[in-house]
Parts: C-alpha cells; structure tokens; sequence
C-alpha cells in the first residue's frame, strides 16, 4: 500500500504539435500523418508520481490501432497504468491501445494515465512516438516539487493511483463508439426496496476531492474518482467520503458532465479489491467462485438530479483467471448489477433473458469488448439493497457463460454518468465475503 500522495503543481509537456511525419496507418496505404503527444505530471510525491498522457491525432486520417513509446530520461518505472497496456522494458516504456479505444480520428484525443516510482529527479521524458513514427519538436517543461512522504492516513486526500477502468458496461456501448441514443425521458428511482443496509452514524459530509482518480481510502474500501471518459465531453467530477462505522462506509460524488450522451464520461465508485492494482488490505479478494463463498452487498443512496441525467448506479465485478492479478492484468469477465437507471441509459451487449433473483427481476444482457461483460438490469428503480452478490454469478455460472474456476477479485458500487449534473449520496455500503 503506498504511501499518502499529495496534489502538487502540474509539470507538463507537449511534444510535436502539428509535426508532420509519414506513417503506415493501415494496410492499403502509407499517408502523411500527423501527432502530438501531452505528458503531465499530475501529482507527486517523495518516492512516486502520476503522469498524464495524451495522445492527439493531428492528422486527416484515422488511425486505427496506435502504440505509444517513450524513454524515461531519469529511470522512472511505472508501477500500474490505464486506458492501454502498459510495458516496460529498462527505460523504454510501450503502450498498446485497450482494443475499446484503438480508432484514434482525424483531430481525436485519447487520454492515458500511469503511476510510477522515481528517485533522484523526475525528469519528463522528451520522445515519443506513435506506431513507430517521432512525434517531434519538445517544449520545456518544468517538474513538480516532491513532498515529504507521510504515512497513510484513512482521512487522506489521495491523488490517484489506480487505472481509470478501461470499460463502462453502460449502453449504448462501453467501446465508446456507441450508437445508440438514449431519451430525454429521466426516470425516477421507485420506492421498492430489496432490503434496508444499517445506516452509518455519520451525518456530517466530508471534504471534496475533485482531482481526476483521487484515491481516498477507508479501511478496507476507497473511493475511486474515476472519470475515464471525460475526453468524450466536458465537465467535473468530485468525491468525499464522511466515515466508516463498522463494516458500513459512507461516500458521496457530485458532477456536471455535457457532451455525446451514449459515452460514459466517470464512475465514481467504493473500490473494495482490485483495480488495475490494490490498494488496501483485509479485502476478502480475491475468492474463487467454486469456493461458494457468499458475498454480500447492502447499499443504501440517494441520487439527486439537478438537471436530467442519462446515468446508472449499479455494482460492478471484476474477475480473474488467476488468483493474484496486478496492475498489468486486465480482467476476463465484468458483472454489473444495475440498481437505477435514467435518461435511457442501458448496458452494453444485447439481451439475452429475463431472469429472477433475489425475489426481484432483471434483464440480463451480454456483451464482449475484449472481455466478457455480463448486465443484470432491474426492471424497477431502488435505492436500496442487500444482495448475495454471489447469486448473480452463480446463474452465469448455471448458463455455462462463466467458469467456476474464475476468481472474483474486486466489487465496486458507483454510477456511470453519460450526461447530467447531480449528486449520489451513499449512507451505508458494505460488502462481506464469506
């Protein structure tokens, strides 16, 4: 677990605006491309740091499929990524598309993130390239001032460290190339109830954090600022966390997202696991579903729409075919259990089945965006409820879609937001494995 980071002053780099070079973009032709890459240091602290990268196609043609290298200058390593596969061979960082964000259009963007380690100095580094071709002519920058390291703190205000999720189970697709639209109509959250989570005794809100993937950690659970989207529209996100009282933790996030409403522009969530790393411990995770383990979830919320929001909350599971996955380890299957949903938001995939579980029914839909992903959607809005969560794999395990030789490593509570401002208070969330 890493030490408590602290914000620091921005260093950043642009190299290779509007430099134009000559790249083999498909293979039909070869055609004069153009490329910018933005590194940033976000954040930094006494023995570690987050770096920012943008990739930009300057060009008039697509690029379909891009690999990013650069040499670290100062023998930085990084220690987990996002948004792409992350490789580091001595200096020499590679990282390859995620599949979902490969198409990269004439004037795009596509946004990167990392954590590493440095000692010494944390220089920028000032080459890169994209499929092999220079992104060239560097501007200077400067490098942020490392922090004192402190000691972990369960009230910190943590800079991020974990990848930003590389897929939003959220219709019209997680790929981000959605086409579907959803309605204007905004649904409201009915009053039925699964079962009551016990309330924490905390009442008071804590502080914001609005830093993109803020990490503050509570006992075994963190709050996850994950706003992986936000290159699809424009906007903010924040989160605080008010206590944690017992085994039950409460948490909050507000936003105000525009843009195109079939992206996923954040999903704020409570993290207990794995996400593209780890963070705390006494987790419970990862468990192997052929241990039979129960794990049970109770959440109580609230969603306040200041204006109309396509958006979702619902939990969402990772899962392995290994026991210790790390950073570098994307997931095999994803489940999402959908709580609530408006605006016309829905999962990615197609439906397959009407199913009943927990005495409730839900819409189950699969999809694939280079892992399996699996949507159980319930047909009626709550903003409360206490599942075995067990029970959701279990059925995909009965449906011969799931592996019982898979392990659950992670389960996240949070909301996808495509569009909308609004807020989601948690009162009480808690997950008990076994």
């Amino acid at each position: 677990m890493l030490a408590k980071r602290i914000v620091v002053p921005l260093s950043v780099l642009t190299v290779g605006a509007a430099a134009a070079v000559v790249g083999v973009l498909n293979a039909d032709a070869a055609v004069a491309t153009s490329c910018s890459v933005t590194y940033s240091v976000v954040n930094q602290w006494s023995s570690g740091f987050t770096g920012d990268v943008k990739i930009r196609n300057s060009g008039g043609t697509a690029i379909d499929g891009w690999t990013l290298g650069f040499t670290f200058p100062s023998g930085q390593k990084v220690a987990s990524g996002w948004n792409g596969t992350w490789t580091q061979t001595g200096s020499v960082v590679t990282v390859k598309d995620s599949g979902w964000n490969k198409t990269l259009a004439a004037g795009a963007q596509v946004a990167l993130g990392f954590n590493g380690t440095w000692s010494g100095s944390n220089t920028a580094p000032t080459g890169f390239t994209v499929n092999g071709v220079a992104c060239g002519g560097a501007v200077a920058t400067t490098t942020a001032t490392p922090t004192t390291t402190t000691t972990p703190s369960t009230t910190a205000t943590a800079s991020p460290t974990a990848a930003a999720t590389a897929t939003a189970s959220a219709s019209p697709s997680a790929t981000k190339t959605a086409t579907a639209t959803p309605t204007a109509t905004t649904a409201s959250p009915t009053p039925s109830k699964t079962a009551t989570a016990t309330p924490t005794a905390t009442v008071s809100k804590g502080v914001e954090n609005c830093t993109d993937y803020a990490a503050l950690v509570r006992g075994k659970y963190w709050v996850n600022n994950n706003v992986w989207g936000k290159a699809d529209g424009t906007g903010s996100q924040c989160v605080w966390e008010n206590g944690l009282s017992g085994d039950n933790l409460s948490w909050g996030t507000s936003w105000t997202w525009a843009g195109d409403n079939t992206k996923v522009k954040s999903y704020a969530s409570a993290v207990l696991g794995w996400h593209w790393g780890w963070k705390a411990t006494g987790t419970g995770l990862p468990i192997q579903l052929s241990a039979g383990k129960a794990v049970n979830a109770s959440w109580n919320f609230q969603v306040t729409q200041t204006t109309s929001n396509v958006m979702n909350v619902a939990y969402d599971l990772w899962l392995h075919d290994m026991a210790n996955p790390d950073w570098q380890n994307n997931p095999t299957d994803e489940v999402m259990v959908w709580l609530y949903k408006s605006g016309g938001a829905g999962p990615v995939g197609t439906k397959q089945a009407t199913v009943t579980i927990a005495g409730t029914t839900w819409d189950l839909y699969k999809g694939n965006i280079g892992w399996e992903v699996y949507s159980f959607v319930r047909t009626s809005n709550t903003s409360s409820a206490s599942l075995n969560l067990t029970d959701f794999t279990n059925d995909l395990v009965t449906r011969g879609w799931l592996a019982k030789t898979k392990y659950l490593s992670s389960v996240q509570a949070g909301t996808e937001i495509f569009t909308g401002q609004g807020r989601l208070d948690t009162t009480a969330y808690s997950v008990k494995i076994g």
